[in-house]
């Protein structure tokens, strides 16, 4: 399988150890490819709207599409952040807004409708649940329907500093995530995102898009004649 890791600090803390951990752990001749942010991708949304006519024309395109492509063909995502002042990290965040044009408000990537994603945070003490909520909302608004979460306060500044019974603790986890990921079979879209998506049809069929461009790429997918993306 494809696994693809998206970090969100550069340097490779407890929540990088944690998510690599996972990522080793799933049983087969894996392929996994690892960025991180800031330094694969250093820059802020401009708020230019250019990617809403046409993703290449978004300044930082060249970057993006590097990442973007690499998540189109993953089977699995992995995505890491430490707990900053209770949310995700500010690099991670800048990714998420540089691809606020594949929600299911806009043009949702067809893929990611079949992917399975783990979430990752640590903590000195508290915030992990907002800091995974952030990362599990963008996902969702993407459409990936199985998304894991774990989060722990590791109560230390770096992966050498955490307790032996604390790393024990979170190999057994890792061994559960990973089993439940090892799993072939394409998970099932919930309730919840096929409800998000047809609302997004009857907005894209009453004009409340922003950009015709959008109706087009919908009208092309056969998704406002009632094909959805994970219908096989």
């Amino acid at each position: 399988m494809k696994i693809v890791m998206l970090n969100g600090q550069n340097h490779k803390g407890s929540t990088y150890h944690i998510g690599r951990l996972i990522a080793d752990k799933i049983e087969g001749e894996n392929e996994i490819t690892e960025f991180f942010f800031p330094r694969d991708l250093n820059h802020f949304c401009a708020g230019c709207y250019k990617c809403i006519e046409d993703v290449s024309l978004c300044p930082f395109y060249s970057e993006k599409k590097k990442i973007l492509d690499a998540i189109d063909t993953a089977d699995i995502l992995i995505v890491t952040t430490p707990t900053y002042c209770m949310h995700m990290s500010a690099p991670l965040k800048s990714f998420f807004d540089l691809t606020f044009d594949m929600w299911m408000s806009h043009r949702p990537m067809k893929s990611m409708f079949s992917k399975k994603a783990v979430i990752v945070s640590t903590s000195a003490g508290a915030g992990v649940k907002s800091a995974m909520k952030d990362v599990e909302d963008c996902l969702f608004y993407m459409g990936v329907p199985k998304i894991i979460k774990y989060g722990m306060a590791v109560q230390a500044m770096n992966w050498d500093g955490v307790a032996a019974d604390k790393k024990k603790l979170i190999e057994k986890k890792a061994d559960i995530i990973a089993k439940k990921l090892c799993s072939k079979t394409k998970p099932s879209v919930g309730i919840k995102t096929r409800f998000m998506f047809h609302m997004m049809g009857m907005m894209q069929k009453k004009g409340w898009n922003s950009s015709p461009v959008e109706t087009e790429y919908w009208k092309e997918n056969d998704w406002l004649d009632g094909k959805r993306p994970w219908d096989v």
